[in-house]
């Protein structure tokens, strides 16, 4: 692996071609864009604080109003969810001042999602275009659906090169176009030993059986050669890094350490530290079923009954741990969704209430209970609804489960249904909690 110092080298010299210029600043926070993000950007902000940087939560309607006039930040980061949504929440003002930001010298990171965010579409799609690239289809959704670490090359074709184990977490990817001037920082060179395909871990399927795959379904991870997997560039007088690996990932040695490289080289930071620590967003929570009393209950209760909901999955075979913060689930189901109320009812449950979050809750709490509790019972039965479809089923196919889930879970990638009514509630607690202008770390 790379050193940290050639790290910071190659990446001042990879997009700028210069000593790093650091950009305009106003204040020594990390601003992460709130919306549309669920577990990633919660994932985010922990891995941001890990390293010993003061950040904030920045919604897209303050980004719309203006919120860098007279406080511009450090650096912009965008984390990983859907791109299309955190573009219709910026909307063209939000957009534009963004674009603004980045044209004065602002310093730009997006993760996944995030990354997805500042490309150029070509199908005439809201978005940033600070990156001349577009998005890449995928010839086939399952190849969308890979996770785990990948071998990655640092820095391809530089004096320096170094391989190093980054991870994906159903990544997109980019589409280079020749003669737009874009660096690619890191690049991909095929599956590392925790690598999934869906719902099914590569690494230990026999030699001979991934033979099979692929001469008789074409499955095959040979795309992933030389894709680029971070790239970075300059956008007026500020500079953007774009990340299809999400860099902050828990316990993620060379993704954390090259992260802190990233943050001192490409926006003038000075990380105290460089690795994200283990994630376990609770599981010592109340074991009670009836409707919490008060908001200090809600976090608890919550987490107590995802958690419930879990493990039903895992017994039933349906879901399975894949690390402390994410359950791995068979391919079609709503393990998303699970995921994300776990994390925010997990952050939830340990942060203390203020009196903005109460406030809220005393307007948000009789449809939130109602729903909640109507989506813990209809959630229990669908699951077990799903192990018995999948036992007689022949294919595995959902058929008339199909409007069950998309009414309790919504879609498996792009959410909605009860599930996202009830994160959109807990995630404005948490959001009112942590405070739009707290930047501890």
């Amino acid at each position: 692996m790379l050193s940290r110092r050639r790290i910071g080298r190659n990446l001042a010299c990879a997009f700028l071609g210069a000593p790093c210029y650091k950009p305009f600043m106003r204040c020594e926070t990390i601003h992460i864009l709130w919306d549309g993000s669920h577990i990633w950007g919660l994932m985010a902000w922990r891995g941001i604080r890990a390293l010993g940087l003061p950040c904030r939560l920045v919604k897209a309607q303050e980004i719309a109003r203006n919120a860098f006039h007279g406080k511009a930040p450090a650096l912009l980061l965008a984390p990983g969810g859907n791109a299309r949504k955190k573009a219709r929440a910026l909307g063209p003002a939000g957009l534009a001042n963004i674009r603004e930001y980045l044209a004065g010298g602002g310093s730009y990171l997006g993760f996944c999602g995030g990354a997805g965010l500042a490309l150029t579409p070509d199908n005439g799609e809201a978005a940033l275009a600070l990156c001349p690239w577009p998005r890449a289809p995928y010839k086939s959704r399952i190849f969308h659906l890979i996770s785990g670490h990948l071998r990655a090359r640092i820095n391809p074709g530089k004096d320096f090169p170094g391989m190093a184990s980054l991870p994906v977490w159903w990544p997109g990817r980019f589409a280079p176009i020749p003669g737009r001037e874009v660096a690619v920082l890191a690049e991909c060179c095929g599956p590392d030993e925790d690598f999934w395909l869906a719902d099914i871990p590569l690494a230990r399927v026999p030699k001979e059986v991934l033979a099979r795959w692929r001469k008789c379904h074409g499955l095959n991870m040979d795309y992933l050669e030389r894709q680029p997997l971070v790239v970075g560039g300059n956008f007026g007088r500020g500079k953007y890094v774009l990340s299809y690996s999400h860099l902050e990932t828990p316990n993620s040695r060379c993704a954390n350490a090259w992260l802190a490289d990233i943050l001192e080289e490409f926006c003038g930071l000075a990380p105290a530290g460089r690795l994200v620590p283990e994630w376990n967003p609770g599981t010592d929570a109340s074991t009670a079923r009836n409707c919490p009393r008060g908001l200090n209950e809600l976090g608890p209760w919550g987490l107590a009954g995802i958690n419930r909901l879990l493990q039903l999955g895992e017994d039933l075979r349906l879901f399975f741990h894949r690390a402390s913060w994410l359950r791995g689930w068979r391919s079609g189901l709503p393990g998303m969704a699970c995921n994300n109320l776990r994390v925010a009812f997990g952050e939830l449950a340990q942060m203390p209430i203020t009196d903005e979050m109460e406030k809220f809750w005393q307007q948000a709490a009789r449809f939130f209970l109602q729903k909640a509790e109507k989506f813990f019972d209809d959630a229990e039965g669908c699951l077990w609804d799903m192990r018995l479809e999948r036992t007689l089923a022949s294919e595995g196919k959902f058929g008339p489960l199909a409007p069950q889930l998309a009414r309790i879970f919504g879609h498996p990638m792009l959410g909605g249904g009860i599930a996202e009514e009830l994160l959109t509630t807990v995630e404005e607690l948490i959001y009112l909690g942590l405070g739009k202008d707290n930047i501890n770390f």
